[in-house]
């Protein structure tokens, strides 16, 4: 991998951080607790907030999930030990890191 491509896998790293940041703010309280007083909220509206909670929970996880990746392909790249598939060790091809820039397996592993 030349220097070039690696230059933009990691600015395309550093974007895809940034906006991850950029949700998880924004949704900060969309995990707070529901409100069980059902004199103001009726019990499916409790229902389908409950569901919403939980629904932006899984998101929570999921992008943390994501900047873990991110971190480390960050750490990799920092190490000169990007783009190396974990488990033979040969380069991950080009066109699998730009589509996914967290990959640490080439497709030949992945099978």
């Amino acid at each position: 991998m030349n220097g070039d491509d690696l230059a933009l896998l990691k600015q395309k790293l550093l974007a895809n951080k940034a906006e991850l940041q950029r949700q998880e703010e924004l949704y900060k309280e969309a995990g707070s607790t529901v409100e069980l007083d059902q004199t103001r909220v009726g019990r499916v509206s409790r229902m389908d907030a409950m569901q919403a909670q939980q629904m932006a929970l899984e998101s929570v996880r999921r992008r943390q999930a994501q900047l873990q990746k991110i971190s480390g392909a960050l750490q990799r790249i920092e190490n000169d030990e990007y783009g190396c598939c974990f488990v033979c060790g040969e380069e991950i091809d080009i066109k699998r890191l730009i589509v996914e820039p967290t990959n640490t397996r080439c497709l030949e592993c992945v099978e």
